[in-house]
This record gives structure tokens, sequence and C-alpha cells, in this order.
């Protein structure tokens, strides 16, 4: 008979860590593993192969393997150990994916592309993830021994390494070091002292053997699109398919009201008084996989947004996800994990404020198109990119989007806004910044200022022209240009232009 058991851990039958089988099978009917004589098996010849069958809920990891061949034997002999991961190409697997085209794209491809730049200037680069390199599984197997679940209960952990769920989960936290022995530590600010620029990484084999050369201190440093190439490093590593995603304008909503609140002095400087920011792009990973936790008609399976990046604590860790697509895209927010940040990320409002110098505020504008734009991934079998926003939301200017929103509101228990003091009316004046010349990396770009009056009265307007620079996160940066101007404009005069340069 044969025993498997992982490594470093008491193995118990119990939690799925321990099995013990052979033959003749019809002695081992209790094992979820099975065995069976190799057919072409010359047994006279002194040796025999035997084919073996895991479950399809084993735990994922290294395993070793015995055997007896007597039952007065009171120790097995050693014949190795065994690799045991994840298998798309299996029905059973909860990460089973149907087509051989995409098992190849989102398991087994080894290089790809990650998409950034801006909702109208989308650029791409290409990475190489590396997953089969020889040392890397023994790398997301330690990653895996040192989360903090494993190091509190690690009998608990492994057995839990069935289930793609609880995984993904862990790895998202582990790619980050806010928290635990993490391997990437993220920087915004531009200052990279004692590390390297995130824009020095085009791999993830070089920051995941850093991690391990220098036991397991985070790699300085990592951006958005650095942590969720890792990821998804580990991810097809360890057999869970999966893809890297980019969403243009995308929010980061930080008290899970599903609004962007920006804030302008009457000057027309952006304060940095909200936490709430939109960033010009952020990326994450999708993994594919079932979700009987939380239907078991296979009503969210399918794609899950997992985000390692370090943006908000999740059950009191910095991780995201797995959040269900088709929650996103239904609204249902109040589903696991992290759905509402997601949703947000891809979906939410933003409202502009004036707060005046006595600190009082008024509700100037509500955006509710601009986030969550060109959601892109790499195609399947070419290098093409993939417009998937529709699959996290309805058709902006739709009702239907409109009444998911309204529904996702509900779900989060957000209540009705006081509406006391709080501008509303359709101004008599409109205006939006039109550009006249492409941005690019250093000159100046030209930029069209076009006000339009609905008034039956002349309007005299004093406005505030403030340019700032701002980081690709949404966060502020430094002040640029600042202008006061004067015009008049006549009673539903149709457009009066201004043109001016950063």
């Amino acid at each position: 008979h044969v025993v498997f058991m992982p490594r470093r851990i008491e193995p118990s039958e119990a939690l799925g860590t321990r099995s013990v089988f052979g033959l003749p099978e019809g002695r081992w009917k209790r094992s979820s593993w099975k065995v069976k004589v190799h057919q072409g098996s010359v047994l006279p010849a002194g040796s025999i192969t035997l084919d073996i069958t895991s479950p399809a809920d084993a735990p994922v990891g290294e395993y070793s393997l015995s055997v007896k061949t007597s039952a007065t034997a009171s120790v097995g002999s050693s014949l190795g150990k065994l690799l045991l991961l994840f298998n798309p190409w299996c029905q059973e697997d909860w990460v089973h994916l149907p087509e051989e085209e995409e098992r190849q794209e989102y398991v087994m491809r080894e290089q790809g592309l990650v998409y950034k730049g801006s909702d109208k200037y989308i650029s791409s680069m290409a990475w190489n993830f590396g997953q089969f390199e020889d040392d890397i599984v023994d790398i997301c197997l330690k990653l895996l021994d040192v989360n903090s679940k494993c190091l509190s209960d690690p009998a608990k952990d492994f057995s839990a390494r069935c289930n793609p769920i609880y995984v993904s989960r862990v790895v998202s936290a582990m790619i980050n070091a806010n928290d635990d022995g993490g391997v990437l530590m993220g920087r915004w600010d531009g200052q990279y002292d004692g590390g390297v620029s995130p824009t020095h990484w085009n791999g993830s084999v070089e920051v995941l053997r850093r991690w391990l050369k220098y036991g397991g201190n985070p790699v300085k440093y990592g951006q958005c699109w650095v942590f969720a190439a890792v990821m998804c490093t580990v991810l097809r590593c360890l057999g869970i398919p999966c893809r890297v995603v980019t969403n243009f304008q995308s929010a980061h909503d930080t008290d899970k009201n599903l609004t962007i609140d920006e804030f302008f002095s009457k000057d027309g400087v952006r304060l940095k008084q909200s936490p709430d920011s939109v960033w010009n792009y952020h990326v994450w990973v999708e993994a594919w996989m079932r979700r009987p936790d939380l239907s078991a008609d296979s009503l969210y399976d399918g794609w899950q947004a997992v985000d390692p990046t370090p943006q908000e604590k999740s059950t009191g860790v910095y991780c995201c996800g797995p959040a269900p697509v088709k929650a996103i895209l239904q609204g249902h927010v109040d589903l696991k994990y992290d759905v509402p940040f997601v949703f947000a990320e891809v979906n939410a409002d933003r409202v502009t404020w004036m707060v005046f110098a006595d600190g009082s505020k008024k509700k100037i504008s509500t955006d509710t198109v601009s986030v969550g734009q060109n959601i892109s991934t790499k195609a399947v079998g070419s290098d093409k990119r993939v417009d998937i926003t529709a699959n996290y939301k309805h058709a902006e200017g739709t009702e239907k989007e409109r009444a998911v929103y309204n529904q996702a509101v509900k779900r989060v228990n957000i209540p009705e806004e006081n509406s006391n003091g709080i501008h509303d009316d359709k101004p008599g004046v409109s205006m939006k910044i039109v550009e006249l010349t492409k941005p690019i990396s250093g000159k100046d770009i030209e930029l069209k200022l076009v006000l339009n009056s609905n008034d039956s009265v002349t309007r005299k307007l004093v406005i505030n022209v403030n340019v700032q620079a701002m980081r690709y996160n949404g966060i502020p940066s430094s002040q640029i240009q600042t202008e006061l101007k004067e015009q008049k404009l006549l009673p539903n005069q149709g457009r009066v232009k201004k043109y001016f340069h950063e």
C-alpha cells in the first residue's frame, strides 16, 4: 500500500493531508486516492508500474510518497516527492477551464502583455511571467508556507489548499509586504532609495528569486502592474487559470459608499481633503474558478477579480478578492469577497464639492460615467487588446447601468444623502476642457476651454484656471499653473473659446 502526505506537518486523513491506499482496491474503499496496476506492466520481471489518481479536491503542494510491499512491514520505503497542483484540465476541479486554447493562454503561456497609460492613450508592455522556470514552483510553495494563516495553524492551512478560493486570497495577501512577509513593497512617491523603480521590472522571475534570496525580505519596489503580474505568475504556477486586467479611470473608494468625493477650493485648487482618488489606470488579476460558497447553481462561477496591490484591508489584511465578476456586473455587492471595492473601481460616481473658507461645502456636480473605462486584457492566442468592460458593467448612460448602481447602493446600506444645502440646480453656464494637441512627454500641451451659456441674461464670469500635476494613482503632487480670467457671456451665447497652454 501507498502513503501520501504533504511536507512539514503531521498528516491527517480527516483533513485530507494523508491518504493510505493500495491493492487490491477492495481493501481500501475509504481512500479518496486510487491506484491500479499499469496496463502492460509485467509482474514476473520483478518490477511493477502503478497508476495513481489523486482526488480533484486534494490539497496542492509537495507530498511524500512511501510504499509497503508487505503487510508485516513496519516502515514504508520512500519513493520520493510528488508535487500536486490544481488541474484546469480536470472537470471535477474547481478551476476547470473547458477550452484548450484558453488553458494554453491562461495557464501555460509564459509571456504576456500588461496595459498601462490612460483611457485615451493605452500602451502595452511585454512581461515575462516565467511560471515554469526551475525554481519558481518551490518559491510559490514557500510563499504559501510563510503566510500568516499557515504560521498560526499549519494543519488547517495545508488542508484548505484544496480550495482555489482560499489559495488565491492567500496569494493576494502575500504578494504585497504590508502586513506579513510578502514579496513586494509598494511605493508611489517617486523616491526609490534602497531599491529600484517599479518601471525596472519586466518579469516576475527576478522579483520572486530576490525575495527568496534575501530571506523573505520584501523586494523594493512595486506598483500595481508589478503586483498583479507577479501574482499571475504564482497562480499559473499553481495551476489556477488567470489573466492580468487593466482598468482605466479606476476609482479607489476608501469609505465603501460607492462614490469618489473630490474637493476643490473656490480658486480651482484640488484639495487633499479626501482619501478617495481616481487612478489613470489600475491593474489586477482575474482568476478562473467555481464559487459554490456563494451559489449552488454556478451563478457566480468564472472570472474572479483578485488584487494584490495594498489599497484597503479586507478582514484585517491587505488583500482583495476573489470577487466574482458576474456579481460586480449585477451589483451584488453583499457577497464575498470585497465586491463593493471592486464595483466602485469600475463604476463609482464622482462627486465634486466646493469647499469654502469657513469649511462648509457645496456639491457642484456628479459624474456618473467616467469611472471604469476600456477595461483591457490580452487576447487569447494573439497580442491584440480585448475590451472586457461589458463583463463588469452595463453601458454607461443606460437605464440598466443606473438600476444596477442604485441596487448596489441599497445593498451596502448607504443612507440617503441629506440634500440640505446641496446645489443640484442645473447651472446656467457649462464648461469643458478639450485637447487640441496630444500629450507628449516633455512637450507643452494645448487645451481649449469651452463655455456655454443657457441663461437669458448676460453673465460676467471670473474663471480660475488651475493646473496641477497628478500621479497615476490620482494623488495631486505639485502646482503647475494658475491663471485668473474674466469672460462675458451674452444671453444664450452658443460657444466662447479660450486657449491656454500647460
